[in-house]
């Protein structure tokens, strides 16, 4: 028993020094967040990535195994108890069998030899035979109660059967819900990281430091519940004995224990004289109904039912020794240690391997989840610092697209002095240098772009840039009108690197 709640604070000291790792390894995360600069603190996705493959692998090959020994232990616990309850039915057929042949000859052969001795007051030697078959009933009932008194054992072996499986349905279950739960969790984290959802995450982190718990709690139980079932399996036979020292003799005990043909049968003397005692009655049955029935016809009917008591007290006999050998109660003890030292303990050793995955498994998702978050929050501070100016951002360009008073804030790609190589060439009005040019200057660039609506609202005119009618008049002078259909159907990447060359 020490040694069994040793085992429990192990695993209780273990879960301790595991929060303790994580915490430790949080607090170290946070900290060197703070320290690190802007391109250094970003996290390592990668090593997040696999982090979250890892702590699914281990965690799929936990749950494989916790299924796989949880089916052991139930099929272990299931062999136990139907080999207790095959146990319980022999006794009980031996304690029924003793009980109704003890009851037909008390009362059912007293009160035939009580009507028979009144039939035959007047003969001697009938009543002596009568009196001779009454010392052999008596005889009959001393062997049966020097019988052990199985009544007290089947009614233990019951209650340990039910209390067993009692406790095994409740063990099988809680183990399978455990099992879902890690699933689950498994997938919802893995769905976190994929959706990068903080809400998401968050919730799985504090499931998994619970799971992380009861991982560690199912293992110092599983542990010692092992540990104390080993204990048992090495010496099951003392361990019994121990048990019924003081309910049956220890010579029954070690017969059934072992079945060894060298052994006698502490029944077997017993057995013997019931046998004895029931054929000498049915010889005193026949002599009367041979010679005194021609007598005293009226006696022909309780000798009769005597000769029929006599013929269910034998078969009974035969049952009885049946039941009372070792063969059937020592197959029922080895197959009960089967299902607990084999299948029992196999399963249970499975689950210990379970516990133990399941925990590396929680311990890698809990290290990966805080730095997914991160990754989270970089990318996300990443993302609101682009500028909506810039031109070249899709963000920009969709705005502008779906927002035609933006889109005169643009910069435009065309600039004046770089299309042009010097700004004497051409001379902007002096209004459109300080101010955006009115929606109907631009209006003309149809002429340029095909009528394409795409492109009509494109500011080329504003700080600097000369009016869309130089573009226009150099467009059609420099390129066929092959070229400007091969222009109009260029994408915005290869409407940018044309204006460039375009520029040059």
């Amino acid at each position: 028993m020490e040694s069994l709640i040793f085992l429990g604070c192990v695993a209780a000291a273990g879960l301790g020094l595991n929060l303790l790792c994580l915490a430790i390894y949080l607090s170290c995360l946070c900290c060197c967040r703070k320290d690190e600069d802007e391109e250094s603190k970003r996290p390592n996705s990668c090593c997040v990535t696999w982090s979250a493959v890892v702590a699914g692998l281990i965690s799929c090959a936990a749950v494989g195994v916790g299924f796989y020994g949880n089916s052991e232990t139930n099929d272990g616990v299931y062999q136990l108890t139907y080999s207790l309850y095959n146990a319980n039915h022999t006794l009980g057929g031996v304690d029924n069998l003793v009980t109704n042949t003890m009851g037909s000859m008390e009362s059912g052969l007293k009160q035939h030899l009580a009507r028979l001795d009144e039939i035959f007051a007047t003969r001697g030697d009938y009543v002596q035979t009568l009196r001779f078959m009454q010392q052999m009933a008596d005889n009959v009932i001393k062997q049966l109660l020097g019988l052990p008194d199985w009544d007290t054992a089947k009614v233990d072996l019951a209650a340990v059967a039910d209390q067993t499986a009692y406790i095994e349905y409740y063990r099988w279950l809680t183990y399978l819900l455990l099992l879902i739960l890690d699933l689950v969790i498994c997938l919802a984290a893995c769905l976190g990281l994929a959706k990068q959802s903080r809400w998401l995450l968050t919730t799985m982190m504090v499931f998994g430091v619970l799971t992380l718990i009861l991982s560690w709690a199912s293992l110092g139980v599983d542990l010692a519940t092992a540990v104390g079932t080993s204990d048992f399996c090495v010496i099951p036979d003392k361990f019994i004995m121990n048990q019924t020292k003081d309910l049956i003799s220890s010579d029954i005990v070690h017969y059934y224990l072992y079945c060894s043909q060298t052994l006698p049968n502490p029944f077997q003397q017993s057995l013997t004289i019931f046998q004895r005692s029931l054929t000498t009655m049915q010889i005193q049955i026949q002599g009367l109904l041979q010679f005194a029935v021609p007598l005293f016809p009226t006696a022909e009917r309780d000798l009769l039912g005597i000769q029929h008591l006599l013929n269910s007290s034998e078969a009974s006999l035969h049952q009885l020794t049946a039941l009372l050998d070792c063969r059937g109660l020592n197959k029922d003890y080895l197959d009960a240690l089967i299902g607990v030292c084999y299948d029992g303990v196999e399963g249970l050793l499975y689950l210990c391997l379970f516990s133990i995955l399941a925990i590396c498994a929680f311990c890698a998702m809990l290290c990966a989840i805080p730095r997914a978050w991160t990754h989270i929050a970089s990318r996300e501070r990443d993302y609101d610092d682009i500028d909506e100016e810039d031109p070249f951002n899709p963000q920009a360009r969709r705005m502008t697209t779906h927002n035609p008073n933006h889109a005169t804030n643009v910069h435009s790609f065309c600039s004046y002095s770089s299309s042009m190589g010097s700004q004497s060439s051409l001379h902007p009005p002096a209004a459109q240098a300080g101010s955006n040019a009115p929606v109907s200057e631009y209006m003309n660039q149809s002429a340029l772009f095909g009528g394409n609506q795409r492109y009509e609202n494109v500011p080329l005119i504003g700080r600097g840039s000369p009016p869309p009618s130089v573009y226009t008049q150099q467009f059609r002078n420099r390129y066929s009108p092959s070229m400007r259909a091969t222009y109009l159907s260029m994408t915005e990447d290869q409407i940018r690197h044309f204006g460039n060359d375009f520029q040059a």
